[in-house]
């Protein structure tokens, strides 16, 4: 067994890609749209399904704006240095709600930043990096 995918509700599918793609650095790998069903699901990440997890981003249509509860944790993502990161999500218009740096009771270097919906994605600065 291993992960495929997280599913992800989001509220302006173009907005999302463009995040997830030109923010993120993943690519979008497979998008379809089901009418019948009134959804869209665009599959993205960083390496091609068959060799790690994606993130399936699903919008529903004429859903704008899901609530996010508080189940839900964070996405991680392991960068080589968080501090540049962040940097590059800032540059490019995205919200970064923690600064890199060690996390509380430990020593990885970790930061956090948002995607157009809500949802966090943890930094994880590779161990020996930066």
């Amino acid at each position: 067994m291993r992960i495929l995918h997280t599913m992800l509700r989001v509220g302006d599918l173009p907005r999302s890609i463009g995040f997830y793609t030109g923010v993120l650095g993943m690519r979008l790998l497979r998008q379809h749209d089901y009418p019948e069903g009134r959804f869209t699901l665009a599959f993205v990440g960083h390496q091609p399904e068959s060799e790690g997890a994606v993130i399936e981003l699903t919008y529903n249509y004429g859903v704008p704006l899901y609530e996010l509860g508080n189940g839900f944790g964070h996405i991680a993502i392991e960068v080589d240095d968080a501090h540049v990161a962040c940097e590059r999500v800032r540059a490019l218009g995205g919200k970064v709600t923690r600064e890199a740096g060690p996390m509380k009771h430990g020593s990885t270097v970790i930061a956090f930043v948002e995607d157009p919906d809500g949802y966090k994605i943890e930094f994880i600065q590779r161990k020996g990096a930066g």
